[in-house]
């Protein structure tokens, strides 16, 4: 298999023979104080596991499940805040855009615009991230198969970039429950560009806590060793301090205190399976 484009998201480049990264931080912007202690102490872990890093948090989510629920401290604060990390903290930033307007803001700030799951065929949204000059970051929606991310590709490339990232989330299946088909990771990188699995949204139980969405923490370390092994560009991993605590997707977060060990478990399994350039059965 032909390993993908490569794509340099500031200095570090994804994809093609680069060395796997990792995306990670807190769901939403809870804090400045939670944004930097989580930025910081992710930033050292994987500086001195040598994994090239990449910071993400939301400043709005706009897809919760309750008209209630935490989303967020909004465009501009959230943008302060993901500056300061920028400049403190010294990593690359990404966060998700949900509205066409707010493009040419937040890319001036971040180095990569996510699309999210819900919206990965919304046209306008795209286009938009597309011009944008920024690496975009699609994450595959839980209703697509990973064959129909060939079109969410090609409406980015006609409209000017490719600058492109994937990301596999687990896929629908029954009510409240996702699955991973780890066929996705070598499909959707054959449609040339790097793929991320996200360890953690792939094992959250949307709605299954009524007015917000539960999750399985407990599966996040098994699927990404499968991911590893199946091979992929990176990882997507949404870290918090305390995730009983946490305002968004703690059921399904990684605790800080544990991702130095389940990082040095996938370090261990990229070093004999690579990135997932297997010969070809006939």
């Amino acid at each position: 298999m032909t390993p993908p484009t490569e794509v340099h998201i500031g200095s570090i480049p994804v994809g093609g023979d680069a060395p796997h990264v990792l995306i990670a931080g807190p769901c939403v912007i809870e804090s400045e104080a939670i944004v930097l202690e989580t930025a910081t102490a992710i930033a050292k872990i994987a500086q001195d596991l040598h994994i090239p890093y990449i910071f993400k948090a939301s400043y709005d989510k706009a897809n919760r499940t309750s008209i209630s629920s935490f989303r967020g401290l909004g465009l501009s604060t959230g943008l302060t805040i993901l500056k300061k990390v920028k400049k403190e903290v010294g990593v690359p930033i990404l966060t998700d855009i949900h509205e066409v307007q707010d493009v040419p803001q937040v890319a001036e700030v971040v180095d990569i615009l996510q699309i999210p799951a819900f919206l990965c065929r919304q046209t306008d949204l795209l286009c938009a991230a597309a011009k944008s000059g920024r690496v975009v970051n699609v994450k595959k929606g839980q209703f697509l198969s990973p064959w129909d991310m060939s079109n969410v590709v090609k409406k980015l490339e006609e409209s000017g970039t490719t600058n492109i990232c994937l990301t596999e989330r687990g896929s629908s299946f029954g009510y409240q429950n996702l699955v991973v088909d780890m066929r996705s990771l070598p499909v959707m990188r054959a449609l040339g560009y790097p793929v991320i699995f996200d360890a953690t949204h792939s094992v959250q139980l949307p709605g299954g806590g009524g007015t917000c969405s539960s999750g399985q923490k407990e599966f996040v370390a098994p699927l990404a060793r499968a991911a590893a092994a199946v091979g992929c560009d990176g990882f997507f991993m949404e870290v918090h301090p305390h995730p009983e605590k946490a305002l968004s997707d703690g059921p399904n977060m990684v605790r800080l205190e544990d991702l130095r060990g389940l990082l040095v478990q996938l370090q261990g399994i990229w070093k004999f399976s690579g990135k997932g350039s297997f010969p070809q059965l006939t």
